[in-house]
């Protein structure tokens, strides 16, 4: 019997792949994001006479529930006791080969070298622990993401000219600008939004959970 657990990072990168994939094609990619809209289409208002949450808001509204299950598929998912530990022998044993070098005790030196190998085994096994749960999270980002991008035409309808604040934001330097627009060089002000708030929130999210950084 396989044990997947030995090709978890394998499966991963596999499955990231597959969501690029999705993401390309346009169909589908509608189709995930039209599905989507029958749950999450009726909590946004709708210019003129729409009722529900300014889609601006939705979007922080999603970033902070991306931010929680994201923590939480972290935090049961990743062994954070082990890395620090493997970070803290990696950094007592850089210090120790720094003076080995520096006193030129070839003996402790050629210890030393024993020992990295068993080292930079265990940073590869954390690597690869940190980035097993990428695929849980993708597929649960990854409809939402596609949900906001079908969502968006619907959303810039109004123009920023006509002050529907729930189709613009107020970025420090931009100040009023449509989510539709490009807010910097080619990225727009709703992936921005949504990247604000998504580091805010989770840094919360992840100090109240006592999640350490990966």
């Amino acid at each position: 019997m396989v044990d997947l657990r030995k090709h978890s990072s394998l499966i991963a990168t596999v499955f990231v792949m597959l969501m690029m994939f999705v993401y390309m094609i346009e169909w589908l990619r509608v189709g995930i994001g039209r599905t989507m809209d029958m749950v999450l289409g009726p909590l946004v208002n709708t210019p003129p006479d729409g009722f529900g949450v300014p889609f601006f808001a939705m979007i922080l509204i999603l970033s902070c529930i991306t931010g929680l299950y994201s923590s939480l598929v972290q935090k049961y998912t990743i062994d954070y006791e082990r890395m620090q530990r493997v970070q803290k022998n990696v950094r007592e044993f850089q210090k120790e080969y720094r003076e080995a070098q520096l006193s030129g005790d070839e003996k402790k030196i050629k210890k030393l070298e024993g020992r990295r190998d068993k080292m930079m085994q265990e940073q590869m096994e954390m690597s690869k622990q940190q980035f097993q749960p990428m695929a849980i999270i993708l597929v649960l980002t990854i409809p939402i993401f596609l949900w906001m991008l079908y969502r968006l035409p619907a959303a810039a309808a109004a123009a920023v000219t006509d002050l529907n604040l729930a189709n613009a934001i107020v970025l420090p330097f931009i100040g009023l600008i449509g989510l539709s627009a490009t807010a910097f060089w080619f990225v727009p002000a709703w992936i921005l939004w949504y990247m604000i708030c998504s580091l805010s929130m989770s840094q919360v999210i992840r100090k109240a959970l006592n999640i350490g950084g990966l």
